[in-house]
């Protein structure tokens, strides 16, 4: 069987992160700082290449990478779900990503904010229009204020025809999901710069601190 190098580099990456489920020590092959603009290029060929690259295989082959990659997701989507680990207030719980969407949040003047964002075609299962952001201070007893429960689950987005639970804000735009605003860095800051915003018209004082994005598992 022949690879190409994108997917020879695929498979050496996968094979690496699939191998530290079962030995929990990191592989004498395994570096601190990868190089990830020569990994971040060969995955985009090995992408836009598609059929060419996998004509050739059987359908064990085809398993034995698929399942490699999905470890791979599995653990790099646990990876970006930490980046707003250590915010302040420290006393509270980290918010749940929706799945199908992600979740802003911010810290002004010692309270957390959150706010549930939908892809486009899903939509929340309570109205949301007079509640843009959700909190956890110690006004709220350092837990969050969700409709939902006990937990830490702020809003869940169900497949809709129609978006009108939330603000327009309250959607990533069409074609455009949460992992590629974050991968985008004009995006990135577009959204976050507009949701900042919006804290500001709520009447906080206080310069933003710890912003981050988080994006839930699309399906």
């Amino acid at each position: 069987m022949k690879f190409t190098g994108a997917l020879l580099w695929l498979w050496m990456l996968t094979d690496v992160f699939s191998s530290s489920t079962q030995d929990e020590s990191v592989p004498q092959n395994c570096s601190s700082k990868g190089d990830f603009t020569e990994l971040s290029q060969q995955l985009e060929r090995a992408v836009l290449c598609e059929n060419s690259l996998w004509s050739g295989w059987n359908s064990e082959q085809t398993a034995q990478v698929l399942s490699s990659i999905s470890t791979l997701a599995q653990k790099l989507h646990a990876h970006q779900l930490t980046e707003c680990d250590g915010s302040e207030p420290q006393q509270c719980p980290p918010a749940e990503a929706p799945d199908n969407g992600g979740l802003f949040c911010a810290t002004i003047s010692d309270r957390r904010f959150c706010k549930p964002l939908c892809h486009h075609g899903y939509d929340f299962g309570f109205l949301r229009l007079s509640r843009a952001f959700e909190e956890c201070s110690e006004q709220t007893g350092y837990k969050w204020n969700t409709q939902y429960v006990g937990g830490n689950r702020l809003a869940v987005c169900n497949e809709a025809a129609l978006a009108i639970a939330g603000s327009r804000s309250s959607y990533f735009p069409k074609e455009q999901s949460c992992l590629q605003t974050k991968a985008n860095g004009t995006l990135l800051d577009g959204v976050m710069q507009q949701l900042l915003a919006e804290l500001r018209r709520e009447g906080l004082q206080g310069e933003p601190q710890t912003a981050c994005l988080v994006c839930g598992l699309a399906h």
